[in-house]
């Protein structure tokens, strides 16, 4: 894509956002360094802790030419290291991604905001032809996820889903394991993640505060509820939790090790089609107000029972057969043992015993996974290369779906038939069907 940075087209798109009162920074309106260094261009948005593990990842051959956050102290810290760090001055700061995502100098973005940002600002990046790395879970509403889908029919681009564990040699190890029948049958799967915990379980009481300086609240809300602005609504902590811009753990986490599950099962096109269970609820006023505990039973097409649970659920039930616990993690139970994979981790237990993995004897002509070591150096690669990603943005949706499924369970109380062809809860109560979607606040709606 060696364009001109400065087309017609882009000269046309900045004096629109100059119009709508949106600045236009001057490294828009420089030369395409990509043409002269045949490197790809970034911009990252979002610039916190997760955001900055990524930069760490990004190789010396690509440039971040965009830092963007709400926050001004941190969008400049960031740009401002990146650029000591490189001995440049190429990457700026900004304050809103609407006014940098249709330049031409940009190929991709690193997306590591709030969960509520990622399918909107995702939809943006998408109408303008940009590949992506999306950090997980997709989003807070399930129709969301499907119209992204939808957006990206129409355009040939890359997505790639932040759950990272997929470039894990360990996890590799495991699908292959349970794929080529070394534990035999596959008979049920057991699912786990860290999920609210006790904090913060009392009414939210803390009175309104001026928003400070350098903090645009506004923009950082976005599409949900602007409620009365205090320090503690835009903590890290709060990102994850608040139902305004989560739904929790039960997906913020949970992707993790469902990915796996689905991974390992071949469903990435797939999924459940049954859910049952039970869980815990803050008091709905409190400033985290996710769901804190979940006990799902779920189906597959094929009948393969899963279980999907928080971790405090599932400690009693999964130490009863394994003797390494660990606070996430994925178990494929078959008719000869079982493998465990948790970050890090893998447990291998068959013919009544644990075995190690480090060399497993696989045969030249088993079914082997896709070989990532990176999840941001796949990225990267395939922006090249054009190929897939280790993580596409359909195994993204299918297990999001789980996710927002088992968390329509909880709140309800009622168990839900999915219907995988239509996509749709069937007979579906009103109180299910309206927690697939989230109303957008304006102008932040797509």
């Amino acid at each position: 894509m060696n364009k001109p940075s400065l087309s017609r087209r882009s000269f046309l798109k900045t004096g629109a956002a100059l119009a709508s009162g949106l600045t236009v920074a001057p490294a828009l309106l420089i030369g395409n360094r990509r043409s002269a260094l045949n490197r790809l261009n970034l911009a990252v948005i979002g610039c916190g802790n997760r955001a900055e593990q990524l930069v760490r990842e990004i190789p010396d051959d690509v440039n971040i030419v965009a830092m963007v956050n709400p926050v001004k102290e941190k969008r400049d810290r960031f740009a401002r290291e990146y650029n000591v760090s490189r001995d440049d001055t190429h990457c700026k700061a900004y304050n809103d991604f609407r006014v940098i995502i249709g330049s031409d100098e940009i190929d991709g973005i690193i997306l590591a905001t709030p969960d509520h940002w990622h399918v909107p600002v995702a939809m943006e990046a998408a109408r303008h032809g940009k590949d992506m790395y999306v950090e997980k879970p997709l989003g807070v509403s399930l129709l969301d996820a499907f119209r992204l889908r939808r957006m990206f029919e129409k355009k040939d681009i890359l997505f790639q889903y932040g759950t990272q564990q997929r470039s894990s040699l360990f996890a590799r190890t495991a699908i292959d394991i349970v794929r080529n029948g070394y534990i035999g049958a596959l008979q049920e799967v057991d699912v786990w993640s860290p999920s609210l915990g006790s904090a913060h379980m009392d009414p939210f009481t803390a009175k309104e505060q001026p928003v400070p300086e350098g903090l645009d609240y506004d923009l950082y809300v976005g599409p949900s509820e602007l409620l009365p602005f205090h320090p503690e609504r835009v903590t890290m902590h709060a990102s994850w939790h608040s139902y305004n811009y989560a739904i929790g753990f039960i997906a913020g986490w949970g992707s993790h090790p469902l990915d796996i599950c689905q991974w390992g099962l071949d469903m990435d096109d797939s999924g459940p089609v049954h859910y049952e269970g039970t869980g815990v609820l803050p008091h709905p006023e409190s400033l985290y107000n996710t769901t804190r505990a979940w006990d799902i039973h779920c189906r597959y097409p094929n009948g393969i029972p899963m279980r999907f649970m928080d971790s405090e659920t599932a400690l009693p039930i999964v130490t009863e057969y394994t003797r390494f616990w660990r606070g996430d993690g994925t178990v494929f139970k078959g008719s000869e043992g079982w493998v465990q994979y948790s970050r890090g981790a893998i447990y291998l237990f068959k013919d009544g015993k644990y075995m190690s993995t480090a060399n497993f004897p696989f045969k030249e002509t088993d079914r082997r996974a896709y070989v990532s070591d990176n999840q941001v150096q796949n990225f990267i690669d395939c922006m090249r290369s054009r190929e897939p990603t280790i993580n596409p943005l359909e195994s993204a949706i299918r297990s999001d779906t789980i996710s927002h499924l088992a968390e329509i369970v909880v709140r309800t109380g009622e168990g839900v038939t999915w219907n995988l062809d239509a996509e749709r809860i069937e007979n579906g109560s009103p109180e299910q069907l309206a927690l697939l979607d989230r109303p957008k606040r304006e102008p932040y709606g797509f």
